[in-house]
C-alpha cells in the first residue's frame, strides 16, 4: 500500500469490501464443518484445536519478528481461521456464534475505553492501564490482581505480567537501579547452594579445552533448592526487563535466534571444509564463532549507515 492510498489512522476498513470478503470466508469455514465439508474440520473440537491456536499464533510473532508484510497478512489471516473455526465449532455444539463474539468485543472495548467513548479521562498509558485492570476487576469480581492471568503463557512472560500486575497497585522497587541489587543478592543464594563455600569460582570465561561434563546432583533436596534460587534469579530478571519496558519473552527470543545464526554460520564454515561440526574442536568452533559474529556486526552498522542516509 503506498502513501498516497493509506487512510488516515482509525479509518475503518472499507465496508463494501470488506463485507463479502468476511461472509465468503465465514461461508467457506462452515462449508468446512457441514456434513459434505471436510472430515477432518469435521471432527475438531474446541479443545482439540488449541494446539493449532497456539502454533498460529507463535508463527505470527515470527511473522512479525521478519517485517515482511506477506507473510504477516498470511499469518494474520491463519489467526483469524482459528477465531472463525471455534466460533463454527461452538455454533454447531449449540453454545454461541461469531455474533456472539463480535458483540461481546465491541461492548467490552467500548467498556474499558471511558476516555474515548465516554466522560473519564487518561492522559497517558499508564493511566489508561490502570483504569482498565479497574473496570475488568469490577466486571470479573476477581479477588485477586493475578486472576485471569493465562496459566499456559509462557514462565518468562507470565513473571513479567506477575510483576507489572503487582506494580499497578503499588506493590514495585522505587527506583528501578534497585532491582540489580536484588539480582546480586539472588545470584548469592543461588551460588551458596551450588558452591561449598557459597563462592562464585573465579573462573574466567574463556574456550581453551574440552567441555567437562559434570555428574547431576545426588541429592533431591538440594537440587531442588538450587532450582527454586535459579528460578528467583530469573523472575528478577524478568523484571528488570519489564522496568525498562522489554519483553523478557521477546529478548530472549531474539538471542536464541542469534545465536542459532552464529552457531549455523559454524556449520556452513566447516561443511565447505568438508567436515561436520562433531569432528570440530571447542576452539576450533568459537574461532568460526566469533567470526560470524564480527561479520554481523559488521554488516549491521553498514545497513544502519544505509538507513542514515536514506
Amino acid at each position: 500500500m503506498s502513501n498516497a492510498d493509506r487512510p488516515a489512522p482509525g479509518t475503518p476498513p472499507d465496508e463494501s469490501r470488506l463485507t463479502p470478503q468476511f461472509r465468503d470466508l465465514c461461508a467457506v469455514v462452515a462449508k468446512l464443518r457441514s456434513p459434505d465439508g471436510c472430515p477432518w474440520d469435521r471432527e475438531q473440537t474446541l479443545e482439540s484445536i488449541k494446539p493449532y491456536t497456539l502454533e498460529e499464533t507463535y508463527e505470527l510473532l515470527e511473522a512479525i519478528d521478519s517485517g515482511n508484510d506477506a507473510e504477516i497478512c498470511e499469518e494474520l489471516g491463519d489467526v483469524l481461521l482459528q477465531v472463525l473455526l471455534d466460533s463454527q465449532i461452538a455454533a454447531d455444539e449449540g453454545r454461541f456464534d461469531l455474533t456472539d463474539v463480535v458483540a461481546g468485543l465491541t461492548r467490552k472495548l467500548i467498556v474499558r475505553h471511558p476516555h474515548v467513548f465516554g466522560d473519564s479521562t487518561a492522559a497517558t498509558p499508564h493511566d489508561v492501564s490502570r483504569q482498565w485492570d479497574r473496570i475488568k476487576q469490577a466486571e470479573k469480581q476477581r479477588e485477586s490482581v493475578f486472576d485471569g492471568l493465562p496459566a499456559a503463557l509462557p514462565a518468562l512472560a507470565r513473571a513479567a505480567r506477575v510483576a507489572e500486575k503487582a506494580g499497578r497497585v503499588g506493590y514495585d522497587f522505587p527506583r528501578r537501579e534497585m532491582l540489580f541489587a536484588k539480582l546480586k543478592e539472588e545470584v548469592d543464594e543461588l551460588a551458596a547452594e551450588l558452591f561449598d563455600d557459597g563462592q562464585i569460582p573465579d573462573v574466567p570465561a574463556v574456550v581453551d579445552g574440552p567441555v567437562v561434563h559434570e555428574p547431576p546432583i545426588a541429592d533431591p533436596h538440594r537440587q531442588a533448592r538450587i532450582q527454586s534460587e535459579l528460578g528467583d534469579v530469573l523472575f528478577v530478571i524478568a523484571n528488570i526487563a519489564r522496568r525498562w519496558h522489554i519483553n523478557p519473552e521477546e529478548a530472549l527470543r531474539e538471542s536464541n535466534r542469534k545465536f542459532e545464526r552464529r552457531f549455523q554460520y559454524i556449520e556452513r564454515r566447516l561443511r565447505e571444509q568438508g567436515r561436520d561440526v562433531r569432528s570440530a574442536s571447542l576452539p576450533e568452533m568459537e574461532v568460526l564463532y566469533q567470526e560470524g559474529k564480527a561479520i554481523e556486526k559488521t554488516e549491521q552498522a553498514s545497513s544502519r549507515k544505509s538507513d542514515e542516509v536514506e
